[in-house]
């Protein structure tokens, strides 16, 4: 199994850039299944202020096609200050949310993002397009939010961000960096390298980038198989909470993915003798 574990969907009001316009998924699709991926995290496209309207389109193809997709809340730290527990419950009620998605563009992550996440047991993907400090912090402060970096920290490719992202893998457990738009292919061996294969987490920033295009890379690191399989799939599965059963939705047995006790990563050593420690978030009560 692949999985691409970034990808945008649905419309925006944005009307300034694509990814805050429209992203639609039915060229995506085609070339998702063209390159032998087999299912898609999907999230909103980008707004200045308020997400149902994004979210709520990201359950409506979540629940429409639950076999091929996962969906992320979008959250904006700043305009839905004081009820984001209220909306991530409604989207793990509403359409089986997995997981929070927060971005640079609606200010800095908070402590009400991660806690929620905490409790509730969801990954977080947080762009900080280059804001590495915060990254520092937050880390340290939720040792057991597992915490996913599109971009090693830049969609802009700002390599020196990038590559402190990379050093700070040894040290923080709980730190995984997806691949989507990375530009410099060796940074993506050094996290492999320095971090081990369970730390690297394939994404495609779709539809924007082409997923053929995108996974090429994954490829070109020429892993062995059980390595590919933790970049490709492993390691997001264990990442992921078990999926709950929407409202009016089909068994989750109909789509249960297997990879491993959710909430618990079990690490493996990394390559060339460099050891990996345990990621276990501790319990939400």
């Amino acid at each position: 199994m692949i999985i691409d574990a970034h990808c945008h969907a649905g419309t925006g009001e944005g009307l300034s850039h694509p990814s805050n316009t429209d992203a639609d998924l039915s060229r995506y699709a085609r070339r998702a299944r063209a390159a032998g991926i087999d299912r898609t995290i999907v999230f909103a496209t980008l707004t200045t202020d308020d997400y149902r309207s994004g979210n709520a389109q990201v359950g409506a193809i979540v629940r429409r096609d639950p076999a091929r997709y996962i969906g992320f809340v979008f959250v904006n730290p700043a305009y839905d200050r004081g009820r984001v527990g209220t909306i991530v419950d409604e989207a793990i009620r509403g359409w089986g949310c997995r997981g929070i998605k927060v971005h640079w563009t609606n200010g800095r992550i908070t402590r009400e993002v991660l806690e929620i996440a905490r409790v509730r047991r969801l990954p977080v993907l947080y762009d900080p397009r280059g804001d590495i400090s915060t990254v520092e912090l937050i880390l340290g402060s939720y040792p057991q939010v597992p915490i996913i970096i599109p971009h090693l920290g830049s969609f802009a490719g700002d390599w020196g961000s990038q590559v402190a992202i990379i050093d700070k893998l040894r040290r923080h457990p709980n730190l995984f960096v997806d691949s989507s738009g990375v530009q410099y292919f060796d940074l993506l061996v050094d996290v492999v390298r320095r971090g081990g294969p369970d730390r690297l987490i394939f994404g495609t920033d779709g539809p924007f980038l082409h997923p053929a295009v995108e996974l090429a890379k994954i490829r070109e690191l020429r892993l062995p198989p059980e390595q590919f399989a933790l970049v490709t799939s492993q390691t997001i599965l264990r990442l992921l909470p078990p999926p709950a059963v929407p409202r009016g939705a089909v068994s989750p047995g109909a789509f249960r993915t297997s990879g491993g006790t959710a909430g618990t990563l079990s690490r493996r050593s990394g390559p060339r003798g460099v050891k990996s420690r345990p990621f276990s978030p501790s319990s939400p009560h």
